[in-house]
């Protein structure tokens, strides 16, 4: 159990939530954002005293149904539920030892379908496992990498040109965050996995940001994010990007889209037109 690391958690995802939207009155002038300590112990059905343990790092073992309780009214997502339980000292049953690598033929349909927004598939590891040619267009042409290559967080942090680690992007660190946080979950539903392991090693070796990162323990997952991705052919596009999860299979839809009719938009149009011959639909 890590408790420091339990209790920063438990902390930060508290003073994030507005009481307005776990149906709590705002009553008297709040000192803290987000809930206070005692509404977080009532809506999980557990003791004040309990709850305040755990987020001042003198609490005892949380049980399984007292994790279920706060992962409820802290409303996380499923890759924070596995991070509480990981920090917790539970461990959530996976369903194989290593990530799932196949995509749904759904998922792919929905990804090729999105001909005006730039979309790819990644897995809970950064792995790309698929993408439309727009995607393609605007960071790389994935089909042109090697399997172990074909990882967002690791050509972030190990690319060994630095001008291209980051594809452009205007707020690099808060995806560098999200990206080691998913790779936090992946460690904890698949503690086995000769692939994950190697990768984390990898990447703790060669990059002192990475290790920094992975150390501090920092857990925070953008699902909504605007960003300006410098192009090295149209230059900088303006952008929205949002991550959809596909249920059960542990994997991430990434769509970066434009306000149709603005310049970003523009520059999208004109990489589609001359990256769609050469670059394939999906992995």
């Amino acid at each position: 159990m890590d408790k420091l690391g339990l209790a920063r958690f438990l902390r930060s995802k508290r003073e994030s939530i507005d009481p307005a939207d776990v149906g709590l009155p705002l009553g008297r002038r709040r000192r803290t954002p987000g809930l206070r300590r005692e509404e977080v112990a009532q809506l999980a059905y557990v003791s004040v005293d309990h709850y305040t343990r755990l987020e001042q790092a003198r609490g005892r073992h949380p049980s399984r149904r007292v994790l279920d309780g706060i992962a409820r009214a802290l409303r996380l997502s499923d890759q924070e539920r596995a991070h509480l339980f990981h920090l917790a000292g539970e461990r959530e049953e996976s369903r194989s030892a290593e990530p799932v690598s196949e995509v749904r033929p759904s998922t792919l349909s929905l990804v090729n379908r999105l001909t005006d927004a730039a979309a790819i598939v990644v897995d809970d590891m950064c792995r790309v496992l698929a993408w439309n040619p727009l995607a393609a267009a605007l960071f790389e042409d994935f089909s042109a990498l090697a399997g172990q290559e074909r990882n967002v967080i690791r050509r972030y942090f190990l690319h060994p040109d630095p001008e291209r680690r980051h594809y452009g992007m205007s707020s690099p660190e808060r995806f560098a965050v999200t990206a080691v946080s998913y790779l936090r979950v992946a460690a904890t539903r698949y503690p086995d996995s000769h692939e994950l392991n190697s990768l984390i090693e990898e990447l703790v070796a060669g990059s002192e940001d990475f290790a920094r990162l992975w150390n501090s323990q920092r857990f925070h997952i953008e699902r909504h994010l605007h960003q300006t991705v410098r192009h090295p052919r149209v230059g900088p596009i303006e952008l929205d990007y949002d991550v959809l999860t596909v249920p059960d299979q542990e994997q991430q839809v990434v769509i970066f889209t434009a306000e149709p009719g603005s310049p970003a938009y523009e520059s999208l149009q004109f990489l589609k037109v001359v990256g769609a011959e050469q670059v394939p639909a999906e992995a």
